[in-house]
């Protein structure tokens, strides 16, 4: 326990050297321990494209989604096109990979927006608002996109322990459906990631969005064996930082996995 304890301490003081300044929050945690904690993790701020997770676990609930593969859905002209690749068929495993927008808004309509209330106020998920944007009436489909609903990193934190541990109230084919198409890569010393990245505008105080102020998730955990840590990091970016890194979560999820490395690193040296 001791030597345990002193690679904690080793690590947080590490990390604190390298670059958290620039950082709004950061969380490590390990079987509800938390490991590290960084910046205000209390304030809460729009989930964008981790929302997708909840929405995957709706999804396979009501089973619209079936496996990884399906459904299928083609792209139809009028769909959210922001990005070229998706203009495309789409699946719950590409969905998640290339947080594909249009694949949401189809999910949600299939749901309709009194499943989509009952399953956000079960999760607890954030301020769980799911009105959308003030006199639009499209929260069914914009809700979670730099709109009215909100959630704190530490709500994240402890939304993934209930994903993680299938704790939520939705079937266990529910929780495993989501946490396989969650898995992005293979990192080093045979531990892998999972997770899911968010990109936004920053919502002012009278709810309105703040164009000169990008917000970015990386949200999700790192997995060996039997050890499961949990990881978020919230970002925000203005003037420079936006032309260097284009989207908030490009710079939330470069800096998480240099400090999900470092980690694993010193966890690594720990154990030899």
């Amino acid at each position: 326990m001791l030597r345990r304890n002193l690679f904690i301490g080793l690590f947080i003081s590490l990390v604190s050297l390298n670059g958290f300044a620039q950082t709004k929050c950061f969380i490590l945690s390990e079987a509800g321990h938390t490991l590290k904690k960084e910046g205000n993790c209390e304030v809460r701020n729009p989930p964008c494209s981790t929302f997708k997770i909840a929405l995957s676990l709706m999804g396979y609930d009501v089973e619209i989604l079936s496996n990884e593969e399906n459904p299928n859905w083609p792209f139809v002209e009028g769909y959210t096109d922001w990005l070229s690749q998706w203009k495309k068929n789409y699946t719950p495993k590409l969905w998640l990979k290339n947080s594909c927008v249009w694949y949401s808004q189809v999910l949600t309509k299939k749901l309709g927006i009194q499943k989509l209330s009952k399953y956000v106020s079960q999760f607890q998920y954030g301020n769980q608002d799911i009105s959308g944007d003030k006199g639009k009436n499209n929260g069914l489909t914009n809700c979670w996109l730099s709109s009215s609903l909100k959630i704190s990193a530490l709500e994240q934190k402890t939304f993934l322990e209930g994903l993680l541990y299938s704790r939520l109230p939705v079937s266990q084919k529910s929780h495993k459906m989501t946490r396989n198409i969650l898995f992005i890569e293979n990192l080093e010393s045979e531990w892998k990631l999972y997770g899911k990245t968010g990109a936004g505008t920053f919502i002012n105080s009278n709810g309105a969005r703040d164009e000169g102020r990008k917000i970015g998730w990386f949200v999700g955990w790192i997995e060996k064996g039997n050890r499961k840590i949990i990881f978020v990091q919230y970002s925000e970016l203005v003037g420079d930082e936006i032309k260097k890194y284009t989207y908030g979560s490009v710079h939330a999820k470069k800096v998480a996995k240099e400090k999900l490395e470092e980690f694993i690193r010193h966890d690594a040296s720990n154990q030899s």
